[in-house]
């Protein structure tokens, strides 16, 4: 861990255009391999929030296109190669990230995408409508008028570390709503949103849209801080990203006129039909598809495969099958691009010691690799997953043997996101059954990580549940 000194990084504070670094604080970022200062949050509680929310008024001076143009310059300015901000804090997320430098770098390099006007336009028209964000639609209900439209909310964004791209894709979303955004940074990730801020502030320190953007650190559970902002004079909506703990914490500041809109932790699988062992090519694809899906960001992601049940058959022929199968998804994950994937910043001490536990059962699993903290394929013999299942991670996860596909219905529940499936034929039976038991995301095997953000998320559709639906009843 490094010793506080007064060259000690700083996460600054960003208050509406403004750049905070005083009034400083000493984290420690999470892993421990950092320690960072940054403005005490108890000091500006009454700052952050907007207050007055007729403030946002001048967000509706700016038209749609006036939103595209700021997103749009603003994405040109998130170049690592020209951005000092971006690349301090790049630089100091190798410490806090969960991921290792390849795949952070990959992930900065990512953000002026997000922001390309065509991508920003698509996301608005395709999550809300983009003539709900322009102005009154009027239809005809019944013989009454009926008028509607998406306006903007003052929100709180708790958002999740295990990626960049969520700092960048909260400030598209609230500037597309003309929302105001208070966004509580996480300790794996204290940097980006405000170097992203402070680029704002570059671009525009007067812009409305910089304007109604504050960033902060404080640590989760500190109760008096939070009942003095979590109060709905201050805010009218959460936006939370998180584990267990940390959403249903949330849960107690929620009251009228407060509302919670939670991305709840998930856990995502696949599942393999017989058709992967039609061939020895039909087996290799399969077998990469599975890998990525794995490996992608070192598995830190809740559409990752974990668990995989594999239709390989539960007799002795079947289960050495799978075998054969899960020596090549372990080849696969070894070879997959750096920039994709690498072997674990730090693998987790309990999980390896289930891992390595399972090695003493051979009748019961078969572990692929694992020894060098690289990752790991466990073969289940018999059709359950491991007992630890729900901690798998670090590039580890758990093949399961069935005979027919319709067994998967009782791995899947409301904590269930993604669901790859191979072949692809094989969705037809599947995409009407498995929502109902708690699927929330159907993907082609090998593209979990390929998220669209112009569609729903986790079974909801968060930026509509982000605005506020305003109705005007026009009658005779």
């Amino acid at each position: 861990m490094e010793t506080p000194t007064e060259t000690m990084p700083v996460a600054p504070m960003i208050l509406r255009g403004r750049i905070v670094t005083d009034h400083l604080v000493e984290v420690g970022g999470r892993g421990g391999d950092l320690v960072f200062r940054t403005p005490d949050a108890h000091r500006f509680a009454d700052l952050l929030p907007l207050g007055d929310p007729g403030r946002l008024a001048d967000l509706y001076s700016l038209s749609f296109e006036d939103i595209l143009d700021y997103l749009e310059a603003l994405g040109a300015r998130l170049d690592m190669a020209t951005n000092a901000h971006l690349r301090e804090a790049c630089r100091l997320s190798y410490l806090t990230a969960p991921t290792t430098p390849p795949i952070v770098d990959a992930s900065y390099a990512a953000l002026p995408a997000m922001f390309a006007r065509g991508h920003v336009r698509e996301m608005a028209e395709k999550t809300v409508g983009i003539r709900y964000l322009e102005g009154w639609v009027e239809e005809e209900l019944d013989g009454l008028r009926l008028g509607v439209r998406c306006f903007g909310a003052r929100t709180l964004h708790i958002i999740a570390g295990n990626s960049p791209m969520i700092s960048a894709l909260t400030i598209i979303r609230n500037a597309i709503l003309r929302s105001d955004a208070i966004i509580k940074t996480p300790s794996n990730d204290p940097f980006t949103a405000p170097a992203i801020a402070r680029t704002m502030i570059d671009l525009d320190p007067g812009h409305p849209i910089t304007r109604h953007l504050a960033v902060a650190y404080w640590r989760g559970g500190d109760e008096a801080f939070e009942e003095r902002l979590y109060q709905p004079h201050n805010v009218e909506k959460i936006m939370a990203w998180g584990g267990y703990a940390s959403v249903k914490h949330v849960t107690r500041y929620i009251q009228p006129g407060l509302e919670l809109v939670s991305l709840d932790p998930k856990r995502s699988a696949s599942i393999i039909g017989g058709a992967a062992f039609a061939s020895e090519a039909a087996m290799a694809d399969a077998a990469r598809r599975l890998a990525t899906d794995i490996g992608a960001m070192n598995q830190v992601g809740c559409v990752n495969a974990r668990v995989v049940y594999v239709q390989s058959g539960t007799d002795e022929e079947g289960v050495e099958r799978l075998k054969r199968f899960g020596e090549a998804t372990y080849r696969a994950m070894l070879d997959l691009p750096e920039a994709v994937s690498t072997r674990p910043k730090r693998y987790d001490r309990e999980l390896k010691g289930e891992v390595d536990a399972l090695r003493l059962s051979d009748d019961w699993y078969s572990v692929i690799g694992g020894t060098d903290e690289e990752g790991a394929i466990i073969v289940s013999h018999m059709p359950d997953p491991v007992d630890f299942a729900t901690r798998l991670g670090d590039r580890t996860a758990n093949l399961v043997p069935i005979d027919d596909i319709g067994e998967v219905t009782a791995a899947v529940d409301a904590y269930t996101q993604t669901v790859g499936v191979y072949p692809e034929s094989l969705k037809a039976e599947l995409l009407d059954v498995l929502p109902l038991y708690g699927a929330q995301r159907f993907v082609t095997l090998g593209h979990a990580v390929e998220a669209t953000l112009a569609s729903a998320q986790d079974g909801i559709e968060p930026v509509r549940r982000m605005g506020k639906w305003i109705i005007n009843e026009i009658r005779a």
